[in-house]
């Protein structure tokens, strides 16, 4: 598939000038080539510039925590691309969901943590958003800190449509926290979440 924009974007006091845009796959994801011109730090303009770009929407990011019991509700679930770089494809995760067209982040957060971790939410915390990995994809995430109550986490989850197979853990945040320091968890939004909460879990608890 191809499909070519002209010129969309010239920016002189940003210094970017965006000359076309070509989708070269389209299907679930999407990958795009971007040709463009910038300035230089040493000055001057760039010959034109040729970058792929994968597309796959925004998402929502939750942290599932118990502030009473001081626990969190992490998902186990397959994830084939870990097959380049670790030993086991099931991940332990945050809930997440991508944001469909004209849907509010807070509402996938309350819609993922029902498909996910069969939950309820009992306040909702807006952290930040940030990119993913703004070298290859224009993806960015929006995290948040979900209260709940993690008596009532268990079992299996998911979406059979969408082939989902997710189980529920619930551990303390210590061990979840040793576990991102050994390497159990490696999944970046998981890691920074936890990370977030270990610096701001006792704030959460004493605003109780």
């Amino acid at each position: 598939m191809s499909e070519q924009a002209a010129i969309t974007t010239f920016d002189a006091e940003s210094g970017f000038s965006l000359i076309s845009k070509k989708v070269l796959y389209k299907g679930f994801f999407q990958l795009d080539e971007y040709t463009f011109k910038h300035k230089l730090f040493k000055g001057g303009w760039s010959g034109e510039v040729r970058r792929e770009v994968f597309e796959r929407g925004h998402a929502v990011v939750v942290i599932p925590y118990d502030p009473i019991r001081d626990e969190i509700v992490l998902i186990e679930q397959i994830r084939v691309p870990a097959l380049a770089t670790t030993k086991s494809i099931w991940l332990l995760e945050l809930v997440a969901g991508i944001i469909e067209p004209g849907e509010l982040p807070e509402k996938v957060a309350e819609r993922e943590l029902a498909e996910e971790a069969g939950l309820s939410l009992l306040g909702l915390t807006f952290i930040n958003s940030y990119l993913v990995s703004p070298g290859g994809t224009t993806e960015r995430f929006h995290l948040f800190l979900g209260q709940v109550d993690a008596t009532k986490a268990a079992g299996i989850h998911g979406l059979e449509h969408e082939n989902e197979d997710i189980r529920v853990h619930v551990v303390s945040r210590e061990q979840a926290y040793k576990w991102v320091n050994n390497g159990r968890i490696d999944n970046a939004a998981t890691v920074l979440g936890i990370q977030w909460l270990m610096l701001n879990y006792q704030q959460i608890r004493d605003s109780l």
